[in-house]
């Protein structure tokens, strides 16, 4: 039981960051763009290498200790991919125009008032509606990775807190500026996030009748892919459109250090 509230406090801490970002967004008057970039590339470097490094090979020792080499081989990688193609898809039937993958800075705050008040309400409700889906496999990763090795998910849920920080600011500006109301902006931006233990929780209640070690193995290989996809899709670019790309790979190595690192001390 203390597992499972560990796992489930740690997904809610990841997910509720969005509303740091939304914070920001009323609080300061200019973005950090150098600190956005170095950080939104450290949650990658972070994702890629324990993806890469332990959660994928967990998941083919669980599958080659059920299914043997070959066939346990074959699953992990088909689970990986599997992985990649559940966040494709989820992106797929995102229209566009409200994809979270649009950065926005508080700058932007000032340019969104020559919009429409009802174009900008719709922009933020389904930016923060595309968000809440994106969260839902991201909250389920971070649970499952909770409850089998906290060293791993640890990481794990604070490169997503970081990543949550500028779909915060997507959420919160065009709503802002369209309402009028703060609170209102707040708490869309709060309730997006809120879609990471959720998906957590509701994972979790799904899959638990069937986890065993078959079904574990094929679950962390689908986080590891999930997880680098989110990097490469998500961070990366994001890192780069706040127009610091050598800095987002200095954070990328950065993350990957501090990662291997850190997993060393566990042995």
């Amino acid at each position: 039981m203390d597992n499972i509230l560990f796992a489930f406090g740690l997904t809610l801490f990841a997910g509720l960051s969005t509303g740091i970002g939304s914070a920001l967004a009323f609080f300061t008057k200019k973005t950090n763009t150098r600190f956005l970039a170095i950080s939104l590339g450290f949650s990658a470097g972070v994702m890629i290498y324990v993806s890469m490094v332990e959660i994928f090979v967990k998941a083919k020792d669980s599958l080659v200790a059920q299914l043997g080499l070959k066939a346990g081989s074959w699953a992990t990688v088909a689970a990986f991919f599997g992985g990649m193609l559940l966040m494709a898809v989820i992106d797929k039937v995102i229209p566009s125009g409200e994809n979270p993958h649009e950065m926005y800075k508080v700058e932007d705050i000032e340019e969104s008032k020559v919009k429409s008040e009802e174009k900008l309400l719709r922009t933020g409700v389904f930016t923060a509606l595309a968000v809440g889906i994106h969260n839902f496999p991201e909250g389920l990763a971070t649970f499952i990775s909770a409850l089998h090795d906290p060293s791993i998910a640890i990481p794990i849920a604070v490169a997503i807190a970081i990543h949550n920080i500028p779909e915060g600011i997507a959420v919160s500006v065009p709503i802002y500026y369209a309402t009028g109301d703060r609170k209102k902006a707040f708490m869309y931006s709060f309730m997006s996030g809120l879609a990471e233990p959720i998906g957590a929780l509701v994972g979790f209640l799904i899959l638990m009748p069937f986890i065993n070690d078959l079904m574990f193995g094929i679950i962390f290989g689908s986080i590891a892919g999930i997880m680098v996809y989110i990097s490469l899709d998500e961070l990366l670019p994001s890192a780069q459109e706040y127009g610091e790309h050598h800095l987002s790979i200095y954070g990328l190595i950065a993350g990957m250090v501090i990662m291997a690192i850190s997993l060393l001390l566990f042995i």
